[in-house]
């Protein structure tokens, strides 16, 4: 017999023992655990390749909406879930898993920044427009651990860390689950916006290989991707998946001309400088990603593994050191200026293992994961000024440090049902779960950091100095949890649930959250539901410990200090910051849903309340300007700071809606047609500092960064698809819409403001099946070379004209439109 019969008589089983755990997604209150035992044995979505077979073998039927472009939503869930399966993310031509996730998932935001240091290489993402940790990410139900990455430099999601998704092959992805609700009382901390579980792929035989290559309307952004996935039956009772996936690509630049001053006064190579000497647009990369999901069932149980390795080598441009700069040039070494070069290498590893059992009534499932992200800078074609020529041959290149963030979960999860009113059955998922992060950063060369005081110019490499000996840390942190959960089909068409959990840190101390929810069928096609929670978030262990100081040598010999200080510190302290506490919300939400043959439509409202948000304060500040930071710093030798607070408390509504049609088939072929939509806002209730500090709450959360906490996410997002399919040719056009979102070029007032439009962008691609096995595809994104608002022209200016576009936070990007061929070969 072979092991997807297995698995399709395995799911019937449960199917009939307990209806309710047995759906493929959760409701919305199924804890990790259920959803867990649901994502690895193979209940996938009715999709056209899964054989009739499989399909029949279902354990319960999901109703899907849309086409292969658009969102997939179950509408019989308690809470909006969206599932969006493989052939969705491929179609979309997309070679980043973060980025098709964008263009499918309008509640799903992860714009394009471009000089921003590290974030060039793991950008931020978010979801329902808040923060990109307030959103908890999940591999096969089990915590996924987040980039080691804390993001500085004006991105959306200032002072955040986020999981990145694109560790994460979408050769390997079976589907990905968006859940738009509260979930901290079923997964813990971090699910306030909601959660992504990405389903991977266990199929015990079969595979493919495709090959996808393109670039941009401009001729730059070169990139191609090589990827494949290949399953293998392990006897007749197991399988293991493996997927891997190679992708190079080049670098785009959209940078102005520079029309600043390039040369010291008189020097006669001004009149004929260069002047396109910045780099601004997409980065540079190498990726390459491997993973493996492997499941063999025993005769009492069943065994289940997987594990990642991705490592992505990225270069991106620094601000260009002109000539004229000379306490941050040596004429010598660089006599026309350099563009300074970050080049992380990042590397993510991931292994979980676990074993699930029926023992008597209950369903056990024990397992432990680890996974590590680190991030290693390296800066190339610069310089450390202070250092001085050396006849010539001062160092053009160092290594400048790592960032590295760890995490180890061990879980027992129990499930059982049992007979509750009404001749009805209550699921009961109850579990306990231990969950461990660390914390280090190492310093940098010498070289990359140090001020060596020649001629009294800036210490360390230009554009990204490196970590220093003060910098290092090496700290954890431990927490444990208990869960306890309910749900009951109490009648046909009533279906409630009930979850409540209790977490102990060991940094900050307990929180206890809880959630409601329930569904009502008013008619055979029409149901109302509603859910209500308080959640939490844990402060992480990047925004705990992170610390980059720079020190600076002064004529006198001083040693002075500035950047951004961790809460152990004893500058923070000093300035009156305790430990920073848990951030807590309150949710609700309420929608219909509407099912009609061939018909779909979801339509949700919410409100998430949003208290003690943990913020960056802006800007390093210097004591010099303020004579009570100056007294309370006394003799410390930090000169300018900024550190992590609670600082916001803040509300968010929106509105989401997915409507879907899919017209009869007739002999011209069969048209699918979807829309999606999503609008929210977010605004301040209360802006919060030390006490100590009373009175600079425009100062250390400056204007600036309100709005970009409130703002600076498109309000409007829309995606439209419509698939048209004629024997073996396809059709896909897609029309998104993203914005309009505001940021602020001034950080003490509105004067500064800038509206950027909503634009619409839209992609159009044809794939031929040439026979059972290959498949042709070509497409052209952007068709019509579509940018966004240029910047207003004064800020433009503060650089020469050198940024056009909103460089920290664009959420379509700004290369315009590009095309691509890919080939597909399935065995």
């Amino acid at each position: 017999m072979s092991f997807n019969r297995l698995k399709a008589q395995s799911a019937s089983a449960v199917s009939s023992r307990r209806p309710i755990s047995s759906r493929p997604i959760s409701s919305g209150l199924v804890s990790s655990a259920i959803l867990s035992s649901l994502v690895l044995p193979a209940t996938a979505l009715a999709q056209e390749q899964n054989n009739s077979e499989k399909a029949a073998a279902e354990p319960e039927k999901i109703a899907v909406i849309g086409s292969r472009l658009s969102v997939r939503t179950a509408t019989e869930t308690l809470v909006p879930v969206d599932i969006i399966d493989a052939k969705q993310l491929v179609d979309t031509g997309i070679t980043e898993t973060a980025r098709a996730l964008q263009f499918l998932v309008p509640s799903f935001n992860f714009p394009t920044s471009s000089v921003t240091d590290g974030s060039d290489a793991v950008r931020p993402a978010s979801l329902r427009g808040l923060s990109p940790d307030h959103t908890l990410v999940l591999v096969n139900g089990k915590r996924r651990h987040g980039s080691a990455l804390v993001h500085l430099n004006g991105t959306m999601g200032r002072g955040s860390s986020n999981v990145d998704l694109n560790a994460i092959p979408v050769s390997a992805i079976k589907r990905i689950e968006v859940l738009r609700d509260g979930a901290s009382a079923q997964y813990g901390s971090d699910a306030i916006a909601g959660v992504i579980n990405i389903v991977l792929k266990d199929n015990s035989e079969g595979g493919e290989i495709s090959l996808n290559s393109g670039q941009t309307f401009e001729g730059d952004g070169e990139q191609y991707k090589l990827s494949a996935s290949k399953g293998f039956a392990l006897g007749e009772r197991g399988f293991t998946t493996v997927a891997l996936e190679y992708h190079d690509k080049n670098f785009t630049n959209r940078a102005g001309l520079d029309s600043r001053q390039q040369y010291p006064n008189g020097d006669p190579r001004e009149a004929t400088a260069r002047r396109d000497t910045f780099r601004v647009g997409d980065a540079a990369y190498e990726n390459f990603a491997f993973l493996v999901n492997a499941g063999y069932q025993l005769d009492h149980g069943r065994l289940y593994a997987f594990a990642d390795f991705s490592n992505r080598d990225t270069s991106s441009a620094a601000f260009f050191r002109r000539p004229v700069q000379t306490t941050q040039n040596l004429s010598e070494i660089y006599p026309d200026g350099f563009l300074p070069k970050i080049a992380p290498e990042t590397a993510d590893r991931a292994v979980t293992a676990g074993y699930q059992t029926e023992l008597s009534d209950w369903t056990l499932d024990l397992s432990a994961n680890t996974g590590t992200s680190q991030y290693d800078y390296y800066v190339r074609d610069s310089l450390n000024a202070s250092f001085g020529p050396a006849n010539s041959t001062s160092p053009t290149s160092a290594y400048a440090g790592q960032l590295k963030n760890s995490e180890q979960n061990l879980k027992l999860d129990a499930s059982t049902s049992i007979g509750f009113i009404a001749d009805s059955e209550l699921l009961v998922s109850t579990g306990v779960s231990y969950r461990h992060n660390n914390y280090q950063i190492k310093r940098g060369d010498e070289i990359s950091w140090k001020n060596y005081g020649y001629k009294g110019n800036a210490g360390g490499f230009q554009s990204f100095p490196g970590f220093t000996p003060e910098s290092e840390i090496d700290q954890s942190r431990h927490n444990t949890g208990v869960f306890l959960e309910l749900e009951n089909q109490l009648t046909d068409a009533l279906n409630w649930a009930a979850a409540v959990r209790h977490e102990n840190y060991s940094d900050f101390g307990n929180n206890t959250s809880w959630k409601l929810a329930g569904r009502y069928q008013l008619t055979d096609n029409l149901a109302l539901r509603a859910a209500a929670n308080n959640g939490f978030r844990a402060p992480s262990v990047q925004q705990l410990y992170f610390t980059s100081i720079s020190s600076v040598v002064g004529g006198n010999g001083v040693i002075t200090e500035t950047g951004t200080f961790n809460n152990v510190s004893p500058v923070t302290k000093a300035l009156g910051q305790g430990p920073l506490q848990a951030e807590t919300s309150e949710s609700i939400s309420y929608g219909l849903t509407y099912q009609q043959d061939a018909l779909s439509l979801t339509l949700d409202g919410y409100q998430i309340k949003l208290e003690d948000r943990v913020i960056l304060t802006s800007n390093a500040v210097n004591r010099a300007s303020y004579p009570i930071i100056n007294q309370l710093l006394g003799n410390s030798t930090a000169q300018a700071v900024r550190f992590f607070t609670n600082g916001l408390d803040t509300t968010t509504k929106g509105v989401e809606g997915v409507l879907a049609y899919q017209l009869p088939e007739y002999t011209w072929g069969k048209l699918r047609l979807s829309l999606s939509a999503q609008y929210n806002e977010t605004s301040i209730d209360a802006v919060k500092i030390p006490s100590l500090l009373q009175g600079l709450e425009s100062v250390l959360l400056n204007y600036q960064e309100q709005v970009r906490q409130t703002k600076a996410n498109p309000k409007v997002g829309a995606a439209l698809g419509i698939n048209y399919q004629l024997d073996a040719l396809t059709v896909n056009l897609r029309l998104n819409h993203f914005g309009p979102y505001t940021l602020a070029h001034n950080a003490t007032n509105n004067s500064g403001d800038k509206e950027y439009r909503g634009k619409t962008l839209t992609d159009l691609s044809l794939s031929y099946r040439w026979d059972e096995q290959l498949t042709l595809s070509a497409g052209v994104q952007n068709l019509f070379d579509i940018y966004p608002d240029e910047q207003p022209a004064s800020v433009q200016a503060v650089n020469g004209g050198v940024f056009k576009y909103p460089n920290t936070n664009a959420p379509f990007g700004f290369n315009g439109g590009s095309y691509y061929a890919e080939a597909s070969y399935r065995f």
